[in-house]
């Protein structure tokens, strides 16, 4: 083993979740409902009127009421950090109200009692795929620029409530992915296919002059936080060598850039406009908008899966699985069990370009292998021999060092579902992340109970050796 390490002392090793794949209990303490409560099937499949049995979201892993289970297990992993979300309808039922839940606030109160005691610093995302449905289906989400206000009061209100307690905010989870998945990402109740490029290019302003107008807040609020944004990263390469197919993955970049130019720099860069103008779109843009985009972000955080490639050949144009950002295979690379092409070098050139491109320290606080596990039992213990899942992530952090040894500015890295969840794009718990177990099943059945994977002990080693224990 190589004793030396790349990662600094002050590294931030953890695990991510988020609330509407965790925590369950979706009608307890005084709880509203969310957008997540209408998926039953996830991403893949239609919203439905109201809650039904088969979504499995409903309990989760009841994360509401074993977060004190579940945060030693963190701790005894070793975690430096804990990325979670905080439930907007649990704070705000409907969305619109001017008042808070305070059934909802102290339920977080007491999840960072849990990470204190332990010595954990949280990462608190402040929407997370979870609009609440109210916000939805009155307003048609981000869509109507009231939003902007009502993100703004609840952002107001945690930084109030936690501001003293929580050094690391993100504002949204995977911004860019709202043209996409316009209800999961962005609450917009009209279906996809009916909305317009304008609307979509709208929506997108408003979520950004409220993800800007929450960090000057915070940063009045609380002068010692550090508020990030949070992107999907997604490193392309032309499928040939073709000048076309370059041209292809930088209009792609772009597509997929342009949050995080806005985030970083204050401003819509000159590539965008020429979209909006190609396109015949004069976004609704006021002064105050431009005032509030001048406040940057302290860092950037993105989450890393997979990578795509591009091509002008329309006969080429193959959309990968899984995928939602578009992009076609990449025939060098293999894939998961789900199709999400397997690239880790990809991981240590995304961490390049953004530092690069926005010189903010940046922050992984997604990336993990979803996979079918089976629970055995080695000398009496039940566990799950997942080497597959130590040697994607083995990988994966090696370009992690291998970047912060080019000189990239890394400030940690959380692995997604660190605890087994409900997958957001497919609402399954058979796709697992964590490296823990829970006992609950595609059908809902089983006993929620918590086993530690092989893969746990290793990130505990990881840990404890900030770094030095991986293979190269």
């Amino acid at each position: 083993m190589n004793t030396s390490t790349p990662f600094p002392p002050s590294f931030l090793w953890g695990g991510a979740t988020a609330a509407n794949q965790v925590e369950g209990a979706y009608a307890e303490g005084g709880k509203g409902l969310s957008v997540q409560d209408v998926m039953p099937q996830g991403i893949v499949g239609p919203r439905t009127a109201a809650p039904t049995p088969d979504n499995l979201k409903l309990e989760a892993v009841d994360f509401y009421h074993r977060y004190a289970e579940d945060i030693a297990l963190f701790a005894k992993m070793g975690f430096r950090v804990y990325r979670f979300s905080i439930a907007w309808s649990r704070i705000f039922p409907l969305g619109d109200e001017s008042e808070p839940n305070e059934e909802g606030l102290a339920f977080y109160d007491r999840v960072l009692d849990e990470l204190e005691k332990h010595g954990i610093e949280p990462l608190v995302t402040i929407s997370h795929y979870e609009t609440p449905l109210h916000l939805a289906e009155t307003y048609d989400g981000w869509t109507d620029r009231r939003l902007i206000g009502f993100y703004e009061n609840y952002a107001r209100t945690l930084f109030e409530r936690y501001g003293s307690r929580v050094r690391y905010w993100l504002t949204f989870n995977e911004i860019n992915s709202l043209l996409h998945a316009p209800f999961m990402s962005g609450g917009i109740n009209t279906p996809k296919e009916e909305l317009s490029d304008a609307q979509l290019y709208q929506a997108m302003h408003h979520e950004l002059v409220a993800s800007a107008r929450a960090t000057r807040i915070a940063h009045e609020i609380a002068p010692n936080a550090q508020i990030g944004c949070m992107v999907l990263s997604m490193p392309t390469y032309p499928l040939t060598p073709s000048p076309a197919d370059a041209l292809a993955v930088m209009d792609f970049d772009h597509s997929n850039l342009v949050y995080g130019d806005v985030h970083t720099r204050g401003a819509y860069p000159g590539y965008f406009l020429r979209t909006l103008g190609e396109k015949g779109i004069e976004l609704e843009i006021t002064d105050e908008d431009r005032e509030d985009l001048t406040h940057t972000v302290d860092f950037v955080s993105f989450s890393y899966y997979m990578s795509v490639a591009q091509t002008a050949d329309p006969e080429k144009k193959v959309a990968g699985a899984g995928n939602i950002m578009g992009g076609v295979p990449n025939p060098t690379l293999p894939a998961s069990e789900w199709g999400w092409q397997i690239d880790p070098v990809g991981l240590r050139l995304v961490l390049n370009q953004f530092w690069d491109r926005w010189q903010k320290p940046l922050f992984i606080v997604e990336n993990g292998l979803g996979a079918k596990d089976e629970l055995v039992e080695v000398d009496g213990v039940k566990t799950v021999i997942d080497d597959y899942r130590i040697a994607y992530l083995n990988d994966h952090l090696v370009q992690v060092g291998e970047a912060i040894a080019d000189g990239v500015e890394v400030l940690g890295y959380t692995s997604w579902g660190c605890i087994d969840i409900v997958s957001a794009s497919t609402a399954q718990l058979s796709k697992r992340y964590g490296f823990i177990y829970v006992d609950r099943n595609d059908d809902g059945s089983g006993t929620l109970e918590r086993f530690e994977k092989k893969s746990f002990g290793w990130y505990a080693e990881v840990i404890r050796t900030n770094g030095a224990s991986l293979t190269r």
